[in-house]
């Protein structure tokens, strides 16, 4: 008997039999993710604030069977436990969750003039991601799933007044790998941490647009482009997946490598 490993196939559908909750799912990265789980075979339940993009969705997607939206209010207990239960009920069982909700801009008030009520709403994502996998993880364990953060590169990187939002991107890297050893083994966690991807695209259709992006917006990248959100639901997929099976609480990059490339002003 040989002791050489076999050659291993690729899973066609990495995702097959698989259902991935995604917070804020109905536009930008989190649409991105959620069409990228629909193309890895799995099935897909979006929550969102925005009613109107999530009906969009569903009704541009053509998946019934596969698909479902709630409206989800990430800062509301009892709408987490509706939007759970609610997931659960229809599919009967949940494999993967990406918290990826939060307030998208980065800026805010200059610190010095900022209410505590702004520095609480902005610290928004990282609230939602405690609620839903508090909510999430015992059907989570059952089924040995996985969590999905959606950080940020401001992690490493910041402009001026966007303390609110760093603070809660880099909270939930924290909360990632802290929550990766809590978890674990039943349960992986993970988060990716996006730069500079284009969403114009991927919102309701009363505000799709075309991105207009500049050959300098390119040339800031290593990669010799801006993001797209089928960059990070690539990536998504492949955490959710059982062929991640090995990776838990880390952070990983996805900007193009613009966070490598040093800058200067001629």
């Amino acid at each position: 008997m040989s002791l050489v490993p076999a050659i291993a196939g690729w899973p066609a559908a990495p995702l097959a039999g698989k259902v991935v909750l995604v917070t804020g799912g109905a536009n930008g990265v989190g649409r991105g993710i959620a069409q990228a789980v629909l193309g890895a075979g799995g099935q897909v339940m979006i929550g969102d604030l925005d009613v109107a993009a999530g009906k969009a969705c569903l009704a541009e997607w053509q998946r019934p069977g596969d698909t479902a939206f709630r409206k989800l209010d990430i800062t509301s207990e009892r709408s987490v436990r509706g939007f759970i239960d609610a997931a659960l009920k229809r599919f009967g069982h949940v494999d993967g969750l990406v918290n990826n909700a939060g307030i998208a801009g980065a800026h805010g008030t200059p610190l010095q003039d900022m209410e505590w009520s702004e520095w609480q709403r902005r610290l928004s994502s990282l609230h939602g991601a405690f609620l839903c996998s508090k909510h999430a993880l015992p059907a989570l364990v059952e089924s040995g799933g996985a969590i999905l953060n959606i950080a940020s590169t401001r992690v490493q990187q910041s402009e001026p007044h966007s303390e609110a939002y760093a603070a809660a991107k880099g909270g939930l890297v924290a909360f990632t790998h802290a929550l990766a050893l809590s978890a674990g083994p039943a349960v992986r966690v993970n988060s990716i941490s996006p730069g500079w991807i284009s969403t114009g695209a991927w919102q309701a259709p009363s505000r799709r647009r075309t991105p207009k992006l500049t050959k300098a917006d390119h040339a800031q990248h290593p990669a010799g482009r801006v993001g797209q959100p089928e960059d990070i639901g690539a990536l998504a997929v492949h955490l959710l997946s059982d062929m991640a099976g090995f990776i838990t609480g880390q952070d990983h990059i996805i900007d193009g490598g613009m966070t490598r490339k040093m800058i200067y002003v001629d």
